[in-house]
């Protein structure tokens, strides 16, 4: 029996969906500015510049992505008109996703560390390629100059596909990030691994693994 017959909709699990995604973000900027201290585009202490980093990774792969993923269900206008909402929060999250990776180029280059040597950086940077070609296929095809209804129709389902699994790429590259950050820290600063910043974090990213858990069943369960 399908999840309608239960009762269950969308809507309760969105609003799960927004309190999880602002509890992330709180926390988020809680760990950059309280044990990072603080955020700066240009800084002789290079933390605060590298802190913009997954702040602004969070807030444009992740937050805003999640609202543009479910925009279609939590807008209520006409069909046209959500498109356009949602082009138009995927290209502002690409744009700011696009500005966050600066910040790690330019704290490598002051401190002479390699680009390019992780798990993490390499997912990231997929993901962000990946995620601007997403926006433009998605534009071209859907709103301008628009293609056939036939080709549009053809398209949708491997749209919504390649959708979601770069929203599923940008959760690895953040869950990873937060391992390198801790292991690093623990390496160069001798960071307690049960210390509260090390629990902070930790407990950060098991409640952004959770609020992605909830866009995708949102996406997936019936009604908004």
């Amino acid at each position: 029996m399908g999840s309608s017959s239960y009762g269950i909709t969308a809507r309760p699990v969105i609003l799960l969906v927004q309190v999880f995604g602002v509890t992330a973000c709180v926390l988020v900027l809680y760990w950059c500015l309280h044990y990072g201290g603080g955020l700066a585009f240009s800084s002789s202490n290079k933390d605060h510049i590298f802190n913009l980093h997954p702040v602004m990774m969070f807030i444009g792969y992740i937050f805003l992505a999640s609202q543009a993923i479910l925009s279609f269900k939590m807008v209520p206008v006409k069909k046209k008109l959500q498109k356009i909402v949602h082009l138009s929060l995927l290209g502002l999250s690409t744009i700011i996703g696009a500005f966050g990776i600066y910040p790690v180029f330019k704290v490598h280059h002051e401190t002479n560390i390699d680009n390019m040597f992780s798990l993490h950086s390499w997912i990231g940077m997929g993901a962000v390629c990946l995620f601007g070609v997403q926006w433009m296929v998605g534009f071209i095809t859907f709103l301008y100059p628009g293609a056939s209804m036939r080709i549009r129709t053809s398209v949708v389902p491997w749209h919504v596909f390649f959708g979601l699994f770069l929203y599923a790429m940008a959760i690895v590259a953040a869950e990873t990030g937060f391992l390198d950050k801790l292991e690093i820290q623990e390496i160069e600063t001798g960071l307690d691994k049960f210390g509260s910043e090390a629990m902070l974090v930790n407990f950060t990213a098991v409640i952004i693994l959770l609020f992605a858990m909830l866009v995708v069943l949102s996406t997936v369960l019936p009604g908004a």
